[in-house]
């Protein structure tokens, strides 16, 4: 055995060490600085704990903590200090699985005689882990038998299932085939496939945020357990951050400003995940409805309807059914046992829409748009506000197109969707690529890859970073989806394109071409919102309720200083209306201030205050949302353009 071995780091530079040396001694070696940030080390594409033993000619690169892959890393080691902390503070609870998630962690309990977690319990918890953390208890990694893991969990049945294969748990499996253990000697064990950092000492700035209700394996008919949440970051500067982004959020939180601003409401008569829009809600959406609709006019798009229910039998032709059943309300049944059901997508009718006569090639593309409102069987668990509904509307097109035109229409597409995206204030995206999901597609693989190449295609001819998702795509095709970051750097997905080659052929889909043959169309899916509702709610959050003048329910308050300026104010509004402004009027039943306070909480992005000088002049004074001080004596006509250039200018783009 040779007695010393030869690394090779991301650089291509090669590092000799002792035989016997370990990811984190290479780390040492680099140098002190890296050696205190690296938690992990990447071993020919592998990761592994920073004990591990390197070998001659390894490739190997140092994952720290404030990475992407580092932080995943001190959020996993994080839930697995809480779990020790709960099954040391709970005598006789139980564990089931705990991974990291976007931004933190999360572990799942079940706690004896049925009892839950109170916030005092968090504090508890809380002071406990940093006790653990303290006393800078190693990560230990083994591999075992089934037999041997099965008797040492039999106290635990959560994962004795996870052992036996009844149970996933993505941060248990392995590539041996054994089962994977961490220790934290001298009192804890768990099941995971690692890799961990090297001590508990390693952790630290972390909070416990909140519990919630999760039943085992995501099904209603298990047992429901315990879920804490968490978060964790590689220093205190950044956990404060992250901190004041959820209070920012919070501020934002669209549910609760969709009750303050009157914009919407989910009755409980109605059903959970079923919103209905307030007029001044509703306001809103008919001008993104209407603005939308002016754009696709356009860019040379068809408008259709198509009704919300639909025999059976057109999604067993699409696939819905065997692909999306878990998606879908339950069937009703009609005209002597016809099964009907609600639609969850709107693509079956285009295509019936499209195949209604035989079409020529001159007609293609073929841009079919509709606001279908679809309906889709959430999980209760999962329902949350606008942004994930049980029924919503999706501003939602096909393009039916010669697979020649297919890269000059994907193209246009982006640039259509990024364009109208911008002019609602989103300018801040990045694109995903996602692929076909193994088991769960239908079609070639010669055809997904030739769809997924035109997508990525596209996607990489924009400016933009492109992110993989692998297995992502529908079933019928793969996608580009366009996510964006919101005011306070928060990532949303909105629009999707999808190249689909499959459902053509299912609905015997044909055009005639200049040879006078009959060929196959190209199919492309777009929802550009995604759904109104959930655009609705990011756009909600993105202007945390401060809709920009253009999209705001009332655009323009005028107050009277007193009765005696009444006339004068509804002379003004009058005259708004008459230019297609937004605008009302609150006589002086209060005061002035009291009434200005009002308009603030409404976020009214104008807000005149008119007197005896303004009635003689012909002025208002102008308080403008965010302004930092009230603007005396402004003619109405300097007003009335300024008002425009914010409004009728932002209409006019494209």
């Amino acid at each position: 055995m040779p007695d010393q071995i030869s690394i090779t780091l991301p650089d291509g530079s090669e590092r000799q060490l002792a035989a016997g040396s370990t990811a984190g001694e290479l780390a040492a070696s680099i140098g002190p600085n890296l050696a205190k940030a690296a938690v992990i080390a990447s071993v020919n594409g592998v990761e592994r704990d920073l004990d591990w033993e390197l070998a001659d000619g390894d490739d190997v690169a140092l994952i720290v903590e404030e990475s992407d892959r580092g932080l995943y890393t001190l959020r996993h080691s994080t839930a697995h200090v809480l779990a020790q902390a709960v099954l040391d503070e709970f005598p006789g609870a139980t564990f089931a699985i705990g991974p990291p998630i976007a931004d933190g962690f999360y572990y799942d309990f079940q706690l004896p005689g049925g009892e839950t977690f109170t916030p005092d319990d968090l504090e508890r918890l809380e002071a406990r882990m940093r006790e653990i953390i303290a006393e800078r208890q190693p990560f230990v990694r083994d591999e075992i038998p089934e037999a041997e893991a099965l008797e040492l969990f039999r106290d635990h049945p959560y994962k004795v299932e996870i052992i036996k294969g009844q149970a996933d748990d993505p941060m248990s499996a392995t590539e041996t085939g054994l089962v994977r253990t961490y220790a934290n000697p001298p009192r804890f064990i768990d099941l995971c496939r690692g890799p961990h950092v090297p001590h508990t000492g390693r952790l630290g700035h972390f909070k416990l945020m909140r519990v919630a209700g999760a039943y085992w394996r995501g099904d209603e008919k298990n047992p429901m357990l315990q879920r804490i949440y968490g978060t964790a970051w590689a220093s205190k500067k950044d956990l404060a951050a992250y901190l004041e982004r959820l209070r920012e959020a919070e501020r934002r939180d669209h549910r609760r400003l969709g009750t303050e601003l009157d914009l919407f409401s989910f009755p409980d008569e109605i059903g959970s995940g079923l919103a209905v829009f307030h007029p001044k809600g509703g306001l809103v959406r008919r001008i993104m409805e209407d603005y939308s609709r002016q754009r696709h006019e356009q860019a040379g798009y068809e408008f259709v309807y198509s009704p919300h229910i639909t025999k059976s039998n057109l999604f067993e032709t699409s696939g819905h059914l065997d692909w999306f059943a878990d998606g879908m309300f339950p069937p009703m049944e009609l005209d002597g046992g016809t099964e009907y059901y609600l639609k969850p997508m709107n693509c079956p009718f285009h295509i019936l829409i499209y195949r209604s006569r035989l079409r020529s090639y001159r007609e293609l593309p073929m841009r079919l748009f509709e606001f279908g409102t679809v309906y889709r069987y959430e999980k209760s668990g999962v329902v949350h506000g606008l942004t994930r509904v049980r029924g919503m509307t999706q501003d939602d097109a096909h393009i039916f197109c010669t697979k020649e035109h297919m890269a000059d229409e994907l193209s246009s597409l982006l640039e259509f969707v990024l364009d109208l995206l911008r002019d609602y204030g989103l300018d801040d995206f990045y694109l995903e690529l996602s692929t076909r999901p193994e088991g769960k597609a239908v079609g070639t693989e010669a055809e997904w890859f030739e769809a997924t190449e035109a997508l990525r295609a596209v996607a990489q001819a924009k400016d933009l970073e492109l992110v993989l998702d692998e297995g992502g795509g529908a079933f019928y095709g793969p996608k580009i989806s366009v996510q964006t970051r919101d005011a306070i750097g928060r990532s949303w997905q909105m629009s999707t394109i999808q190249v689909d080659f499959q459902l053509p052929p299912r609905f015997g889909l044909e055009y005639v071409g200049a040879d006078n043959e009959r060929h196959q169309p190209v199919m492309i899916h777009r929802a550009l919102f995604g759904s109104i509702e959930r655009f609705f709610g990011v756009l909600v959050e993105h202007y945390a309720g401060a809709f920009p003048p253009w999209l705001a329910p009332v655009q323009v308050r005028v107050l009277p200083v007193s009765d005696d300026h009444d006339t004068y104010a509804r002379r003004l509004v009058d005259r708004f209306h008459a230019e297609g402004f937004r605008a009302d009027v609150v006589t002086a039943s209060e005061s002035v201030g009291k009434r200005i306070r009002a308009a603030r909480l409404e976020k009214i992005p104008y807000v005149l205050v008119v007197g005896d000088d303004d009635v003689e002049h012909s002025t208002v004074g102008v308080n403008a949302r965010g302004g930092d001080a009230p603007e005396r004596d402004v003619p109405v006509d300097a007003f009335v353009d300024r008002l425009a250039a914010d409004v009728v200018g932002h209409l006019q783009v494209g």
